[in-house]
């Protein structure tokens, strides 16, 4: 039976995957150092060639050693690109204030929906630097804090955050959360106005550092807050293109578009579309109309409900906080130190490599390999190993991170509301606790009016 060997990697693997390749090195100088001394320099093999004798033809020789010395090099380069990636972040941006007051005419009703990310594994989550139990929380403070900011800006009427879509709110703002971890923050932001037309579509980046955490303040300044006050004045850019008028019929169309879910037999053909599939205003209802008179009063009534429910984002908000802040700050520290361990070990590797390939280099006119080449091969060989056990540091600041974030996520519950006589949740449940308000309202609809809705 024939004896077969798995090949080594390739050179394209030393491009693509440096680190790997620095490690298939290492292990390989470990096999060859573990062996008796007698047959050591008989069994060098770096994964690419094996040989059963060191005693070689001179082509064959140039052609080992010529192919060592660029698989070192190559694996030295494409480690160093590691170390210099680029990162795209937001730069410091101040808030763009309202120079002069709105009318309460022109103002717009925004409402923010809890932020979404994807789910959030073990495994993602050690990778990402997080915990899945802090991924949820985020998901209601990243926008309670965006709902903050905004309001600061005075180029809004009511902002609030929203268990659930509705088409009770002039601008609908929706988020996801794409990396978040005291270090980073990337999010997805889109916004769409009651006719349908898109205000925002893009994906904003920021990192932090550790001055970033000076002088913070609840609803005020956030580590990120550069990149809030970017969001912010995105969307107030895309409201001062409205004129006075634009801004009236827009509220109007929300208006109509709230009329048309409860009452579609009454209100179907108040709305039309407009260049774009946009939503326009077909036809008003009559001055004083009854109907739509009630139905401004309901959507009063579901404006009142989410206000309570703001109430209780604000208490959730403002109990995560000091707890917040200090996980992602120790987070940070820790992913800096953590980093800087990886730093040094990735570069120790890669002066191992030079160390491989200056002792392929030396000996590359001969046809045997002396003991000054053995030497430096295996010293490149244990500083990469030396390399490597640095790494391992690295794998202690990981699980530290981790135990901060359990210890942080048990103090992330749910957060209860109680609301004329009933309990509400406002994680899971408390988007079905939305939905059911609003079908209450709809059963409130019928009763005053006698229609089925």
């Amino acid at each position: 039976m024939k004896n077969t060997r798995r090949a080594g990697p390739s050179l394209d693997d030393f491009v693509k995957r440096p680190i790997s390749a620095l490690r298939f090195i290492s292990l390989s100088l470990r096999r060859t150092l573990s062996t008796p001394r007698a047959t050591r320099f008989a069994r060098l093999e770096l994964g690419l060639f094996t040989k059963s004798s060191i005693r070689m033809t001179s082509r064959e020789t140039i052609n080992l050693r010529r192919q060592l010395i660029v698989a070192a090099w190559v694996t030295t380069v494409g480690a160093l690109s590691v170390l210099g990636c680029a990162t795209t972040r937001v730069g410091p941006t101040a808030i763009l204030q309202a120079p002069q007051e709105i009318p309460e005419e022109q103002l717009l009703d925004v409402g923010i929906v809890v932020f979404s990310s994807a789910p959030m594994t073990a495994e993602k989550a050690r990778k990402e630097g997080t915990h899945a139990e802090i991924r949820k929380a985020e998901q209601n403070f990243l926008p309670y804090h965006l709902k903050t900011t905004l309001q600061h800006s005075s180029q809004w009427g009511a902002v609030r955050v929203l268990p659930a879509e509705t088409d009770s709110v002039d601008l609908l703002v929706k988020g996801r959360i794409l990396d978040s971890n005291g270090e980073s923050l990337e999010v997805r932001i889109e916004a769409r106005d009651a006719s349908g037309r898109v205000w925002l579509d893009k994906t904003y980046e920021a990192e932090a550092t550790s001055s970033s955490y000076a002088a913070l303040q609840p609803g005020e300044k956030d580590a990120f807050q550069d990149l809030y006050n970017r969001i912010a004045n995105d969307l107030a850019e895309q409201r001062m293109k409205l004129s006075p008028q634009e801004a009236k019929t827009l509220r109007t169309v929300s208006q109509l578009r709230f009329a048309n879910r409860f009452a579609p037999e009454a209100f179907e053909g108040h709305l039309k579309k407009g260049p774009g599939d946009a939503l326009a205003v077909n036809r008003l209802p009559a001055e004083g109309d009854s109907m739509m008179a009630r139905l401004l009063k309901i959507r009063e009534r579901e404006h009142f409900f989410v206000d309570a429910l703001n109430q209780q984002y604000e208490s959730f908000y403002a109990r995560m906080w000091p707890s917040y802040e200090s996980w992602r700050k120790s987070n940070l520290d820790e992913q800096q130190a953590r980093q800087k361990i990886e730093r040094d070990a990735l570069i120790r590797q890669v002066g191992g490599a030079l160390l491989l390939a200056g002792a392929i280099a030396m000996g590359a006119s001969r046809r045997e390999i002396g003991p000054l080449e053995i030497g430096m091969a295996v010293i490149g060989g244990q500083v990469i190993v030396n390399g490597f056990n640095i790494s391992k540091q690295a794998e202690m600041h990981s699980e530290s991170i981790r135990e901060l974030s359990e210890t942080f996520g048990s103090e992330m519950k749910p957060i209860l509301v109680e609301f004329e006589g009933q309990t509400y949740e406002l994680t899971g449940p408390a988007e079905e606790q939305f939905k059911r308000w609003r079908e209450l309202l709809r059963d409130i609809y019928r009763a005053e009016t006698g229609f089925g809705g």
